[in-house]
């Protein structure tokens, strides 16, 4: 079995980045909510953070 959340994040060379994640929130096989953001920016707005686990759904 595989327990995992999708969190990705690109940096270019110009220095712009981008992240992304899936939405979903799963317990087993069970989807307990898919519209969780995983995605968050802190500090002003100028940090994005990625959470997963029970913090993403917090």
């Amino acid at each position: 079995m595989f327990e995992a959340t999708t969190i990705l994040a690109y940096k270019s060379e110009d220095g712009k980045a981008v992240i992304g994640g899936d939405g979903q929130v799963t317990f087993g096989n069970a989807v307990l909510k898919n519209n969780a953001t995983k995605i968050r920016k802190l500090y002003k707005d100028k940090v994005l953070a990625g959470f997963a686990g029970s913090t993403a759904d917090a």
